[in-house]
């Protein structure tokens, strides 16, 4: 089958998109970014693979018959059974380098009681992986952010006066960068048996048999990708050449365009910049302002204060949803991110108030770029990955409403990807360009 990929490297994640040759999504991809941008590059392109042998599997059971509640569930179980293999094989390898930091590193003066601690420790987390969290509290799609939130939960319940949770946390900082830049198999065709294996093992002889079918043949599937297209905050670090690397503003313009086609006005707030976008009807930039000097107001900067406060960057949203009243930020700058926040606490602020306010903060920034770049027209679509935050999204209707009046804010589920699908629709439309010359 032929595909086409677009890949967005932005500073905090990276995200992949296939098309097939109709331009429907095949699958998306994501990852943390790395200071090895080609092995992030590289593990977003896989998931987008894997999707698309999810998305090749729908396709396969539908033009099977297989339509019913029992072939939803079956491919529920396995999505869940597959990204458990995968995470636990990551989850084996965070804690192969933690007992070995603990036996030789820096902090191998602790001796046996560290590496008796750091071995109760994973030991829970292996056992209680994936479980469903008490509460129903959002867990983040990223391996980085599961494991830290669940590491440092288990740390503070192991921690004491001889072993402090500081030390504790100081090897996972140091074993999670090997991890993210280790070439872990987590392709589709090297972890869907033992998936497979997990989910069937309770199925009547006859249904495994089925079910086995249909997914062995779409891992036998060859995926031919015909085009690829970079973007993103790291694209010239992308093994393309020069002709297949658009600009991420015209990139994040078209994907929201074919996303929502009345878009007028685009904002994507990523990583380490904000973008501001005006598109014509046809999803061609007729103007834009983007602020790229810093992360102040970026995803960035919300993960410093996720780092500061021991927690996901995923959980700060719900968490600032709670606030009762805004807390007054002056600045979003990352440098003096925790000493402000540290200054608030220590004033009895609450933290779902500071939280509050540190969103409200980030939006009026944004507010200022679109107001230069010609203002919040109707329909308005947001996109990157703090337009999955619900409190930067509450911030910013009221913000919009403030200052425009009513208007149609767009927000996918897949908002994040919206500059990689870009790519994605600029590497097809090449492809279909030396087709027809």
């Amino acid at each position: 089958m032929k595909s086409f990929l677009g890949i967005d490297l932005g500073s905090t994640t990276t995200k992949a998109v296939l098309l097939d040759d109709g331009g429907s999504v095949l699958g998306r991809g994501i990852t943390n970014s790395r200071s090895n941008y080609h092995l992030a590059a590289d593990i977003a392109r896989d998931e987008a693979n894997v999707d698309a042998r999810f998305t090749l599997l729908d396709r396969a059971l539908e033009a099977a018959g297989e339509t019913g509640e029992e072939a939803v569930q079956f491919r529920k179980r396995l999505l869940y059974h597959f990204r458990k293999v995968q995470q636990l094989a990551q989850l084996a390898s965070l804690r192969d380098k933690a007992l070995v930091e603990a036996r030789g590193g820096r902090l191998g003066h602790h001796g046996a009681p560290l590496e008796d601690r750091l071995a109760r420790l994973f030991e829970d987390l292996e056992t209680n992986w994936r479980k469903p969290r008490l509460g129903g509290a959002a867990r983040s799609d990223f391996f980085r952010d599961q494991a830290s939130g669940d590491f440092a939960r288990m740390a503070e319940k192991l921690a004491d006066r001889a072993l402090p949770f500081d030390v504790l946390m100081s090897v996972f900082d140091k074993v999670i960068i090997q991890v993210e830049n280790e070439r872990i198999d987590l392709t589709f065709e090297g972890n869907i048996r033992r998936a497979l294996v997990s989910c069937l093992e309770n199925e009547s002889p006859e249904r495994r048999a089925r079910y086995e079918a249909a997914v062995l043949s779409v891992a036998d599937t060859p995926l031919d990708t015909v085009r690829s297209i970079g973007t993103g905050y790291g694209r010239q670090t992308l093994p393309f050449p020069k002709d297949s690397i658009r600009s991420e503003i015209l990139c994040h313009g078209l994907g929201a365009h074919v996303m929502f086609p009345k878009t007028t006005t685009v904002l994507d707030i990523g990583g380490q910049d904000t973008k501001a976008i005006q598109v014509d009807g046809d999803g061609i930039v007729t103007s834009f302002q983007m602020n790229d000097r810093c992360a102040a107001g970026c995803g960035r900067y919300l993960g410093y204060i996720a780092d500061e406060m021991n927690m996901g960057v995923h959980e700060l949203g719900p968490l600032a949803m709670q606030s009762t009243r805004h807390v007054k930020i002056n600045s979003t700058c990352t440098v003096f991110a925790g000493a402000e926040l540290r200054d608030r606490l220590t004033m009895g602020q609450r933290r779902e108030d500071i939280l509050a306010g540190l969103h409200r903060a980030i939006i009026l920034r944004a507010m200022a770029l679109l107001a230069r770049s010609g203002g919040v027209a109707d329909e308005f679509t947001f996109t990157g990955g703090v337009a999955n935050n619900p409190a930067a999204v509450q911030a910013l209707r009221q913000l919009v409403e403030e200052n425009y009046g009513s208007r149609t804010l767009n927000i996918s589920p897949n908002s994040i990807f919206t500059g990689a699908l870009g790519a994605a629709l600029f590497a097809l439309r090449a492809s279909q360009e030396v087709a027809n010359a």
